[in-house]
């Protein structure tokens, strides 16, 4: 019988690493083909990967909780097809607590880095994943302090949290000298006369037992969101623009026309698609919306990939991108906007389609907020928050002269990188948006 080598498939452009979560099929299993042999996660998805072939599990090349690379030899099946090389499909089935990028801008943390100069060359024997390594080189930490941080990953694999902490700690002054540099001996703690034991690093407990309180320990997505948010506020100096925009005519024209469209194209017409219609001809007047940050350079980004952020039911949130959104009519964004919404809900997303978003549009207003501040999803510049429509008394202009009348109002907040976007370009693109939204034609076809 032939033995067939299962490979940890590609599952998106920038991810490169995954972790497995379980192993479905066990050694001495019989499959047969599309079965899942194993739940992998990543830092975009959890997904599960089927077996191309019938046959027999003979051997697991890797442990529940282990970091391996994608391409890499997972497991052995003996079959009794001719065995020949065979891309493996991954069939998402992501939990809503590990979509974490579902996280914005973990792709910039993830990309190799090619500009890596000799000084900073890793010439010891230690595994580091790209996401550790982008992680040290924008942080400018060498290889041969990485060797001396403790990792808390399998085998004593320095994980990403391990290296974030330690940044953390060495802007806050708390950072000791690399164990490496010291001694290369574990640690060793000696409490009273008890026997010398090697420092263990303790995981919180799940509940408290002393009162009241509960201790909920954060799902994965949850401290990547964390991490996330961390890293964007260090990043980028946060400025908020506001804008109050009429859109009384937009209600009233989808009212009008809801209707007719659900039932002519089965899709309900939210005000989202309408949103980012006016959010894409603002970009386009205003092109330097849409462009990232790499040290001194501007990066200006040919597409226009807006990210629209989507609560999860486990109350994390997600964001999916409709990739050349200004390509798209308002059939087409209405389309796209409620598929990847209700594939956000129901874990069914792939991880390319929450990558490479060049601008994120929040409706607050979804939860009854007025407004917000939100935070940029790096490595973007700029981040919009819709808030909720209200009925309101405003002052109208007319040639008979100035009338209080009830109008649909609704505030337009706009977060920027003030290194990269100054007040007058991040006040007047958000002023654009609401212009666009002003001036809808109430007898628009569609």
């Amino acid at each position: 019988m032939a033995q067939y080598e299962l490979l940890l498939p590609k599952m998106g452009e920038s991810v490169a690493e995954a972790t497995i979560i379980k192993w479905v099929k066990q050694p001495g299993d019989m499959i047969e083909v599309d079965d899942t042999i194993l739940e992998i996660a990543t830092d975009k998805v959890d997904s599960e990967v089927p077996s191309p072939i019938a046959g027999k599990l003979v051997k697991q090349l890797f442990k529940e909780d282990e970091v391996i690379q994608v391409g890499a030899v997972i497991a052995i099946i003996e079959t009794d097809a001719e065995v020949e090389k065979i891309e493996v499909p991954v069939s998402q089935q992501a939990e809503p607590e590990a979509v974490a990028d579902a996280i914005p801008g973990m792709d910039q943390l993830e990309r190799e880095n090619t500009a890596s100069n000799s000084s900073n060359e890793n010439t010891s024997d230690r595994f580091y994943s790209p996401l550790v390594k982008n992680i040290a080189t924008q942080e400018n930490i060498a290889f041969s302090e990485l060797d001396g941080i403790t990792g808390t990953g399998a085998e004593g694999r320095l994980t990403k949290d391990d290296l974030l902490n330690y940044i953390q700690n060495k802007k806050g002054g708390t950072v000791q000298e690399p164990a490496s540099k010291i001694d290369s001996t574990p640690s060793v703690v000696n409490e009273g006369a008890a026997s010398p034991t090697v420092q263990q690093t303790q995981k919180p407990s799940s509940t408290s037992v002393s009162g009241g309180d509960e201790i909920i320990e954060m799902d994965r997505m949850r401290k990547l969101i964390a991490e996330h948010m961390i890293m964007s506020k260090q990043t980028s100096p946060h400025v908020t623009s506001f804008v109050e925009a009429d859109v009384t005519n937009m209600v009233l024209w989808r009212d009008k026309v809801k209707g007719s469209f659900e039932k002519r194209e089965n899709e309900k017409i939210t005000f989202t698609p309408l949103f980012v219609e006016a959010v894409t001809k603002a970009i386009k007047d205003f092109p330097m919306i849409n462009v990232t940050v790499n040290g001194t350079q501007i990066i200006k980004k040919r597409d226009i990939n807006i990210g629209m952020a989507a609560a999860l039911p486990s109350g994390n949130l997600i964001v999916p991108v409709i990739k050349n959104a200004d390509q798209y009519n308002l059939v087409g964004l209405t389309k796209s906007v409620n598929d990847l919404a209700k594939r956000a809900r129901t874990s069914k997303l792939k991880p390319d389609e929450t990558q490479n978003g060049t601008f994120t549009l929040t409706n607050v207003g979804s939860f009854g907020n007025v407004m917000g501040t939100p935070i940029i999803n790096q490595p973007q510049v700029a981040i919009l928050a819709v808030g909720a429509i209200k009925k309101k008394p405003a002052v109208l202009e007319t040639e008979f002269g100035d009338v209080i009348a009830i109008r649909h109002m609704m505030f337009l907040s706009l977060s920027y990188d003030h290194r990269v976007v100054d007040g007058a370009l991040g006040g007047s693109f958000v002023r654009r948006v609401a212009d666009y939204l002003e001036n809808w034609d109430v007898n628009r076809e569609i």
